[in-house]
């Protein structure tokens, strides 16, 4: 059966240098990719969240409960300017999502809390992005699940610390 990759070779071969097994590979990974990124977009969209929000939320949650953080931790894990992590949280805090709540002893200290109403919203997109992202691999058997894993966990060893897979 062809996919549109396997056309794709086809109209490039013999014009450009290209290992067609690597542009295959590296094409269906990029191309998945899309398709992963335009069902997570659905998925929070279900919600009503913006993948932002959807990502703070998660970092909160990732911590268990109280799912608290300081702002500066989220900026940090984030990757968002201390402005950028601000507006975040007013905008998660105007939704109800979060709460900011200050420092026992040290009033002068800030955490950022997930509500009930957020920690549901974010378990709600959690269901809803592992539905879509089952149905993506859904055509594979377990064992090829399992397979298709370390061979992406190699080449991803690989691409974050070249030398370490030999």
């Amino acid at each position: 059966m062809e996919d549109s990759v396997d056309r794709h070779i086809a109209r490039w071969r013999n014009k450009a240098p290209f290992d067609e097994r690597v542009e295959g590979i590296v094409t269906r990974i990029q191309l998945l990719t899309r398709h992963v990124k335009q069902a997570k977009s659905r998925a929070l969209a279900e919600v009503e969240l913006q993948e932002f929000e959807f990502e703070t939320l998660h970092r909160l949650a990732s911590r268990g409960e109280p799912w608290r953080a300081a702002p500066s931790e989220l900026a940090a894990e984030l990757v968002v300017s201390p402005a950028g992590i601000t507006g975040r949280i007013d905008t998660l805090e105007k939704s109800g999502l979060v709460r900011r709540v200050r420092a026992d002893g040290d009033r002068r200290r800030v955490g950022v809390e997930l509500t009930a109403s957020g920690h549901a919203r974010w378990l709600e997109a959690m269901r809803l992005c592992d539905t879509a992202e089952s149905a993506l691999v859904g055509p594979l058997a377990p064992a090829e699940r399992d397979t298709l894993n370390a061979l992406l966990k190699r080449m991803l060893l690989e691409a974050e610390d070249p030398g370490t897979t030999d």
